[in-house]
C-alpha cells in the first residue's frame, strides 16, 4: 500500500485501514495552519498568470501590476522594466489577445536537493521558476506572436505573485530572442536593474 493510499487527499489523516505518513509538516488545505500542497500551488500560480493575460489582453494596468510583487520586473527588446514603466511599455505595445498555455513551474525554486527518487517530492518553499507559452494575436492584423515567459514566483502575504517575468519570441526562421533591443516605439526602462544597456 503506497502512502498515498493510506492517507485521505484532503488532510492527511489515516484513511480506513491506513498508516499516517511521516510527514511532519502537514500540508493541504484541510489542516488548520498547514502550508499548501503541492497541487494547491500550482494551482494558484497558473490562476495568478491567468490573471496576468486577461488583465494584459483587456489593458487593465492596475489589475496588471497587482500580478507582480512591487520590486518586480518585465524583460523584453534588451531591457528590463520595473512596474512604473508598465503603463507606457503597454501603451506602446500593439494590443490583442495574449493566449497562454499551462506554465510548467518548479515548486523547487531552481534549487535542487540532490538525487530523487520519482515518488519524493521535491522541497518547496516561498519560492518557484516557471515556463509558459504565449501566442499573441493581433487585434487589427490577427498577426500572431509565438514564443514563451521565463518566470520567477514569490509566495508573499497576498498569495503567489511574478517576481520577473523575461519574453522570449520564436521567429519564423528558428531562433529565439527577447526582440529588437533599443525599439524607438517602447520606452526606455526607467530602473537601472540592467537588461541589455
Amino acid at each position: 500500500m503506497s502512502t498515498t493510499d493510506a492517507t485521505s487527499a484532503a488532510d492527511g489523516t489515516p484513511a480506513a485501514g491506513g498508516t499516517p505518513t511521516a510527514d511532519a509538516t502537514p500540508t493541504g488545505s484541510g489542516v488548520p495552519g498547514a502550508r499548501p500542497s503541492a497541487t494547491e500551488d500550482l494551482v494558484a500560480i497558473n490562476q495568478l498568470l491567468a490573471r496576468y493575460a486577461v488583465t494584459i489582453t483587456q489593458g487593465d494596468i492596475p489589475g496588471l501590476i497587482e500580478v507582480f510583487t512591487p520590486d518586480g520586473t518585465y524583460s523584453a527588446f534588451g531591457d528590463t522594466y520595473t512596474l512604473a514603466d508598465f503603463p507606457e511599455l503597454v501603451a506602446a505595445a500593439p494590443s490583442g489577445l495574449f493566449l497562454t498555455g499551462t506554465a510548467l513551474v518548479d515548486l523547487s525554486g531552481g534549487q535542487s536537493s540532490g538525487a530523487q527518487s520519482s515518488d519524493v517530492e521535491p522541497a518547496r518553499g516561498d519560492t518557484a521558476t516557471g515556463t509558459q507559452p504565449l501566442c499573441f494575436i493581433d487585434h487589427a492584423t490577427h498577426d500572431l506572436r509565438i514564443g514563451y515567459y521565463n518566470d520567477t514566483y514569490l509566495r508573499t502575504a497576498q498569495g503567489w505573485r511574478l517576481r520577473t517575468r523575461a519574453m522570449t519570441f520564436i521567429r519564423r526562421n528558428g531562433t529565439h530572442d527577447s526582440g529588437r533591443p533599443h525599439d524607438p516605439r517602447r520606452p526606455r526602462a526607467t530602473s537601472p536593474v540592467g537588461g541589455g544597456r
